[in-house]
């Protein structure tokens, strides 16, 4: 199957959108949110007004000076990045003008750094040569990790470094895709294929340690894409699933505090003020925002939890009952517009190398998506795992931005011009 992804297909004929007009739409939208999230406290904030003021004007930068000196027409993956992160700056700065700032900041490096990944990403010789470094690098990121990591929100997780804390698997999110399409795309043997399998344990075994369950099983889907891609055997998926299944069922037997999140699963209102008290309010929260919302500062949600947890991973249920349920949606097929375009761009990669990164890149950020949203309203397990670009914290947004980084590239588009000047 894979080499059959490394022939690649003429690119199906879309009607360029306005780029311009979409930004400005965009722009005005988030200026109508901003402000209404700046007054949620009862007084204007400054802080939140000119955060977002920043934010839409490195938007406008970004496309202007793509547009003008590289020539590309091509936004539709920024545009639906900027929108979630404006929202989640919005949710954000309605609750703590300050993080949203934090926020800010972090948004504008993942930015940069998406940017900068797009263009590295570009020489897939460049790629092969940096798997290697990148896969020890992951492995002693999590190592540190495993030696000097604080626990937070129940697992060992986070690394302060000069005061700041970072959480370690969100980047070697990016390193295992990195590593799994690199070393699977050029060589099709079975010592390659071992390496990537030696090289996920490793990463999923030590989330396991830290107690990072969500990542884990984040990391594990995104093995079976990336599996599937290169093989496209679905016996072998089913093995893997299994095996899975079985190691799963195993640490949920002899491990309590696994036991504890499993056993309110389905069961939340049987103890709304124990195990149950995030779903449940978050449950009645949506119900009470109804089509519309209740209005950005005026729901109940903010009120149960600390600032934190609201606009981590109870955001989504935040963004549910203040902006409504059918904003909620729109939240949520813009996720799925990011796979659509993922598997259009992988039909017309260039290598196989591009088709993998796009599709494993896709699935990681759609499967977090679910796992968050389905988490807290108790369709699946509480996993704790945060909402792709909307979720406060800045580990995850750098992460975010350089998955996305890996679609991109995966559009032939992206490179039909070349330092401002059209490749012939």
């Amino acid at each position: 199957m894979a080499n059959k992804l490394k022939k690649a297909k003429k690119v199906p004929h879309i009607k360029p959108i306005n780029n311009f007009a979409m930004l400005f739409v965009l722009s005005v939208f988030q200026l109508l949110t901003g402000y209404s999230a700046a007054i949620a406290g009862g007084e204007l904030s400054m802080k939140m007004v000119s955060s977002m003021c920043i934010y839409i004007a490195v938007e406008w930068v970004y496309v202007i000076v793509f547009y003008t000196v590289l020539h590309r027409r091509n936004f539709e993956l920024e545009l639906i990045a900027f929108f979630l992160t404006g929202v989640g700056l919005a949710a954000i700065g309605s609750v703590d003008p300050n993080a949203c700032f934090k926020q800010l900041l972090i948004a504008v490096v993942g930015v940069i750094g998406y940017t900068v990944l797009v263009f590295i990403l570009g020489d897939v010789d460049l790629c092969m040569k940096l798997r290697l470094p990148v896969a020890i690098g992951a492995i002693v990121l999590l190592i540190i990790n495993l030696v000097i990591g604080k626990v937070k929100h129940g697992a060992q997780n986070w690394i302060e470094i000069g005061g700041i804390t970072v959480q370690p698997s969100e980047f070697v999110k990016v390193a295992f895709i990195f590593v799994g399409a690199a070393t699977l795309e050029k060589i099709q043997t079975s010592k390659n294929i071992i390496k990537f399998i030696a090289f996920s344990v490793a990463c999923v075994g030590a989330l396991i340690l830290i107690k990072d369950f969500g990542t884990a099983l984040v990391f594990f889907v995104t093995f079976l894409i990336i599996a599937f891609m290169n093989s496209g055997d679905f016996k072998t998926i089913g093995l893997a699933v299994s095996s899975a299944g079985i190691g799963g069922a195993i640490v949920i037997k002899y491990r309590s505090y696994v036991t504890d999140r499993f056993s309110a699963y389905r069961h939340v209102w049987e103890d709304v003020y124990g195990k149950g008290y995030q779903q449940t309010h978050i449950l009645t929260g949506i119900a009470s925002g109804g089509l519309l919302g209740m209005g950005i500062g005026k729901g109940n949600i903010r009120n149960y939890f600390q600032n934190y947890l609201t606009t981590t991973d109870d955001v989504f249920g935040l963004i549910c009952e203040e902006w409504g349920f059918l904003f909620a949606i729109v939240l949520v097929l813009s996720f799925a517009a990011i796979a659509v375009s993922a598997l259009v761009n992988s039909i017309a990669a260039r290598s196989a190398f591009y088709s993998i990164t796009a599709v494993a890149g896709a699935g990681m950020l759609l499967f977090q998506t679910a796992l968050n949203i389905f988490g807290i309203t108790d369709v699946l397990p509480l996993t704790g795992v945060t909402l792709p670009f909307v979720s406060q914290g800045g580990s995850s947004m750098l992460c975010c931005w350089a998955v996305l980084a890996f679609i991109k590239a995966s559009d032939v588009r992206t490179y039909n011009y070349l330092g401002g000047v059209k490749k012939k």
